[in-house]
């Protein structure tokens, strides 16, 4: 990372080395949309417990948060900005798309062509990000730019549906310069991902791939991921439907021995299960209070852990040259 490296955030454009401790996958505000419909965890919808949220993270050290909800899919960009100022935490938003299931099925993600997708998310990127589209195409536009690209794909893998929308937001990644952040099922698909990511001209620097962590029972997979360059996003922390956060601080120290720190990134994944402002548990500074303590505990050492939390997440989300 040099000195000149930029990140674009919902308040303007920051140097990279101003990020600070940051949560590389968040959900910060899902309206009354579909996917809050299907999972009523989904919903993230007052302001002031999202606020409170945030305050609680900043309390804790954070200092960046990525909200990893796309546009059309319940995202608030308006709401973004006005919590980012009010607590100070730097949000970087995203455009792009989630899985299927959480578009009903008349909704224009379905039909929209590949040119006129890669043309929604540089407008998004480059200008700002739409204020509607939930329902109809997005029309109203705001000036508070996205970040980041969120690319998804379900258990089906990357059905001709999907490669249509992959193929989209690689492209507009690769005109920008912005990393693109995608979801996989505990991990699966990861690979097939990233090949036709890497086929679409991006650099393995500017991937990152979520939600590995889902899964640790076969570590090579996690190794074989991580050999092609990529960034590993785990997520799976403070979920013990998955498995007990020893269990994954123990992963990350094994991954640390075999050399990939420098690709690690943490978060929390956040819904309204989790986060104690909407009642759920364990909320947003459960990384620096509990798990980190955890890494050390285990082993990991400090600088790895400063890594994970502020050299990786500043170098993944910085503007690379187009």
């Amino acid at each position: 990372m040099t000195d000149s490296a930029w990140i674009q955030t919902v308040r303007g454009l920051i140097p990279a080395q101003d990020l600070g401790f940051c949560h590389a996958h968040e959900h910060l505000f899902t309206s009354h949309d579909h996917a809050a419909r299907i999972d009523p965890a989904l919903l993230l919808d007052s302001y002031e417990c999202t606020l409170a949220e945030l305050e609680l993270f900043k309390r804790a050290g954070g200092r960046g948060v990525v909200d990893a909800q796309p546009v059309g899919c319940g995202r608030r960009a308006d709401l973004l900005q006005r919590a980012s100022e009010a607590s100070g935490v730097h949000v970087i938003a995203s455009t792009g798309f989630h899985k299927l299931i959480y578009y009903p099925g008349d909704h224009w993600l379905h039909t929209a062509s590949e040119e006129v997708l890669c043309e929604l998310f540089l407008t998004e990127l480059t200008e700002g990000m739409f204020l509607d589209g939930d329902h109809a195409f997005p029309r109203q536009k705001s000036s508070i730019r996205a970040g980041v690209i969120k690319a998804a794909s379900d258990s089906a893998g990357i059905t001709p549906e999907y490669l249509r929308l992959f193929t989209a937001a690689g492209l507009a990644a690769k005109q920008t310069g912005v990393s693109v952040l995608t979801h996989t099922e505990k991990g699966a698909g990861a690979l097939e991902q990233v090949e036709l990511l890497l086929d679409l001209g991006l650099a393995p620097e500017s991937i990152i791939v979520s939600h590995l962590d889902r899964g640790l029972d076969d570590f090579s997979y996690h190794v074989t991921v991580a050999q092609t360059g990529v960034y590993l996003q785990y997520d799976t922390i403070g979920r013990p439907k998955y498995h007990s956060d020893r269990e994954e601080a123990e992963h990350i120290l094994r991954m640390v021995e075999a050399g990939f720190a420098a690709q690690i990134l943490l978060g929390l994944d956040s819904t309204r299960a989790r986060m104690r402002s909407y009642g759920g548990d364990p909320g947003m500074d459960h990384i620096v209070v509990s798990f980190i303590p955890l890494l050390r505990q285990v082993g990991v050492g400090i600088r790895d852990i400063e890594q994970f939390t502020v050299g990786n997440p500043a170098r993944a989300l910085s503007i690379k040259k187009a």
